[in-house]
């Protein structure tokens, strides 16, 4: 498909899903109910062993590194898969060895489009460099959903949603039936894929610990339906639906909560507090037996307040490492790789008053840029506080916050073109290229991140000379008859 016809595809499909949703809105006249999938949890079960905090064996090193990808459908994915290949081909040498950045990732946390990328790693690790570019960056998603959903008149009919044939989609052609048991290795990060929850108002990341708020386990949980509430644009689709299994019973709540509320009323807190409020909502009895997940850009499009929450949640992050009783990293890491897009508004080109379609564009242009703001001022205060709490006086930690963005392309004309990709399951083979090529050249050419490749090349090569001397001196030989 050429340039051209993308184009012309782009402005007929979202009338196309109007008019065909109006049209099954009008036939069916029925209501739809949302497919549950999760379990209760079994009694006498291990639920530590469950896909989460608890579970995950963190890799022994020297740097806690973790990423964050934004939401912004494919524009959003393909960034992010170009800053994973960077990190791939970027080798960490010292002391005569090396090692891959991509390898020393501990934790990457995503939303919407975002989560895409870091659940397929997370499933497949390397294979994601063979055949996510052909399996979803390059292919017309958007378009084999419509068909699913809208034009097969036999979903007209259908009292499962719009939701459950995207579902399916991405089970039988990206993960393939996996669950969160599935992502239980050794070699992977951790993976947390983040929604909003839209009765309560909050973020809602698929881990164990969150599933404990449901009563429910996490390890049978498809992750095709955690990916999808991840990225379910309210309207276009319907919520993800989970029960909440705790309102059954009397259920203490955990101990997490408890200490997370501790914190949030000591800090005097408004971000805390809310979060807090609505996390301990889950065992309000009088509330309904059923959670509805949407798109997790709607609460957190940069996917950075999830890795500020848990890390709160746990009482900081040196009472995290402490109380898990690996040893304490010299640096924190945080790549943030943010795809939204700065579009340059034509409504002051004229004294015509703007459609609806442009004011509502600029609208949620303009919310989501102040809150990309505001979130970035917490996550950077929040870094120096863990690195200062973690540290001691003979050994400081630091911290590094990297930063990913369009605005940094250097070339004006590069730049537009990058704020001017939509945000849409179907892109050209010209916009993909642009977005990788990017991502690649951004990670690249960042000061911070330069700074960190020498700084642990520096630290290692320091370590092995270390290493040597002492070597050296314990294989002297002693006088004879000693």
């Amino acid at each position: 498909m050429n340039v051209k016809e993308r184009k012309m595809k782009s402005r007929i499909i979202p009338y196309l899903c109007i008019g065909a949703l109006g049209l099954m809105l009008v036939i069916s006249g029925c209501a739809s109910y949302g497919v549950v999938t999760n379990t209760q949890k079994l009694k006498g079960a291990n639920v530590r062993d469950n896909y989460g905090l608890n579970a995950y064996p963190y890799c022994n090193t020297n740097s806690l590194v973790m990423l964050a990808f934004s939401g912004g459908g494919t524009r959003a994915a393909a960034f992010a898969y170009g800053v994973m290949q960077e990190l791939r081909d970027t080798e960490l040498k010292g002391g005569g060895q090396s090692m891959r950045a991509l390898d020393g990732v501990n934790a990457i946390s995503s939303v919407s489009g975002g989560s895409f990328v870091s659940m397929y790693y997370g499933l497949y690790g390397d294979r994601i460099f063979e055949d996510f570019e052909e399996e979803f960056l390059r292919k017309d998603i958007e378009g084999s959903l419509i068909r699913r959903m809208y034009l097969n008149p036999l979903r007209w009919f259908s009292r499962t949603g719009r939701t459950d044939p995207a579902v399916k989609y991405y089970q039988e052609h990206l993960f393939h039936h996996a669950t969160f048991a599935d992502l239980k290795k050794e070699d992977s990060p951790l993976i947390l894929v983040n929604s909003s929850d839209l009765g309560r108002g909050v973020r809602f990341t698929f881990i164990q610990e969150y599933f404990d708020l449901l009563n429910s386990d996490i390890d049978s949980f498809p992750v095709a339906r955690a990916v999808t509430a991840s990225s379910a644009v309210p309207v276009l689709f319907d919520p993800v639906v989970v029960e909440n299994y705790s309102r059954e019973k009397t259920k203490a709540k955990p101990e997490w909560i408890e200490r997370f509320e501790s914190m949030a009323t000591l800090g005097n807190s408004a971000e805390l507090n809310m979060v807090a409020q609505g996390v301990s909502s889950y065992f309000n009895k009088s509330d309904n037996g059923y959670v509805h997940f949407v798109d997790g850009g709607i609460t957190d499009n940069l996917g950075l307040l999830a890795i500020h929450d848990i890390g709160q949640m746990a009482g900081g992050m040196g009472a995290f490492y402490k109380d898990s009783g690996f040893p304490m990293p010299k640096r924190l890491v945080l790549i943030s790789v943010n795809a939204s897009a700065t579009r340059v508004s034509k409504i002051d080109e004229t004294n015509k008053e703007p459609s609806i379609k442009s004011t509502m564009s600029s609208v949620m242009s303009i919310q989501m840029h102040r809150y990309n703001v505001s979130t970035i001022s917490l996550m950077q205060n929040t870094l120096n506080t863990w690195a200062e709490q973690m540290s001691t006086p003979e050994q400081k930690v630091e911290a590094y916050f990297i930063q990913i963005k369009f605005d940094d392309v250097q070339d004006e004309k590069e730049r537009e073109f990058l704020n001017a990709i939509p945000t849409s399951f179907s892109l050209t083979d010209q916009q993909v290229d642009a977005l990788i090529k990017n991502g690649r050249e951004l990670l690249r050419n960042n000061a911070s991140f330069k700074q960190l490749i020498s700084t642990v090349e520096s630290e290692h090569d320091s370590a092995v000379h270390q290493q040597q001397l002492h070597e050296s001196r314990t294989d002297v030989p002693g006088r004879p008859g000693e």
